[in-house]
């Protein structure tokens, strides 16, 4: 795993998850579970987003790389609640977020 890919995955992952869990669960009426198979994760993980256990948002730069975030997090839970992307699409748009915030310079 490349370094960037670490730092995607240890700061804007789990804010990413955060925002599409809670999207499903609020917007979409989706239960833990529901969520969680979309997310390709646990209940348990889903909980803890839902309660900002996970997904805080202390992130390096994040006040520049917030709106992206939302903004491309609300398109993927549009998409997973009607049923326009997979789990396996879901996983394959956080590499493209990735390389859309490396391409911005917003993270390393």
């Amino acid at each position: 795993m490349s370094a960037s890919c670490e730092a995607f995955a240890r700061h804007v992952l789990p804010l990413y998850r955060s925002i599409v869990a809670k999207e499903l669960i609020e917007k979409y009426g989706y239960t833990q579970v529901e969520a969680a198979k979309k997310l390709g994760t646990t209940q348990a993980a889903i909980s803890q987003y839902v309660t900002s256990k996970r997904g805080i948002k202390r992130i390096p730069n994040y006040d520049e790389i917030a709106p992206q975030i939302q903004t491309t997090a609300t398109k993927a839970a549009k998409r997973l609640s009607t049923r326009k992307m997979s789990p396996e699409e879901f996983s394959a748009s956080l590499c493209d977020l990735c390389t859309l915030l490396r391409r911005a310079k917003k993270i390393p």
